[in-house]
Parts: C-alpha cells; structure tokens; sequence
C-alpha cells in the first residue's frame, strides 16, 4: 500500500510504499523547537521513499548524528534521518491521510514542556526507547 503525503504548500511531495511504523512521540527540545510542541512521526526505509517533488526540500543538520527534513518555502517539518540510517522517519501530519497511523509510544519525555500533561495512556520513555535510538544534540 502507498501512503501519499507532502508540506503545506505542496512544494514537496513523497510516497511511501509499504507498512508503516506506529507513531513515535518524541518530546525532545530539538522537536518541540522545530514543530511548536512535539514530533509525532512513523518511519519507513529508506528504499521505500520516493520523494516525487524535491525542488522546496532541504536539509538541516540537525545533530552530529541526524539530519531533519523540511520544505523551504512553507517551513513545514517533514523528514527526520539518523545519518547512514536504512530507516527515515515522516512527519504523521505531512501524510494526506493519516487514518492508517497507529499511535504507538512517547520517547523524550524528559523533555517535555511543562504546560502540558501527557494523559493518553500510551507508554512513556524519559530518553530513547529499547530498539529506537535518539540523535544526541
């Protein structure tokens, strides 16, 4: 199954092919700074990623160990990559729908902003969780 999706003003669109990832919930500083609030992304690999409009995407390295994704022109977050990584992560919001995702585990919690309470009874990690390592800032 394809799973379609892109930035807000459509400057860049991708496909991804294949099962997705649940949705991780990261609470990080970096994520929380670059989305308002926090990261909600699945993954895919890196081969089942055919980025279709590229002309507004760029690169930010974000750490010595990943790089974020995002279209130049609208500012939307899209893409999260550890470097050399088979896996890249897709923002949850970018897909055009997101009805597939399945909400899965927050990591970072640590993190987070005090103005809010995570209350949905998910599993929490104050770091990264066993099998998904974080980027280090």
């Amino acid at each position: 199954m394809d799973h379609e999706g892109g930035c807000l003003c459509g400057a860049v669109r991708y496909v991804a092919a294949g099962p997705l990832r649940e949705v991780v919930f990261c609470h990080c500083s970096q994520c929380r700074r670059q989305t308002g609030l926090y990261y909600a992304a699945t993954s895919v690999p890196v081969a089942a990623l055919t980025i279709v409009q590229t002309e507004a995407l760029t690169w930010y390295a974000a750490s010595d160990s990943a790089q974020r994704g995002f279209c130049k022109t609208c500012g939307s977050a899209l893409f999260w990559q550890r470097n050399g990584a088979e896996n890249i992560a897709i923002l949850a919001g970018s897909f055009d729908d997101p009805s597939a995702l399945i909400p899965g585990y927050h990591i970072c919690t640590a993190g987070r902003a005090g103005f809010y309470d995570i209350t949905d009874g998910l599993p929490q990690h104050l770091h990264d969780a066993p099998g998904l390592p974080i980027a280090k800032a």
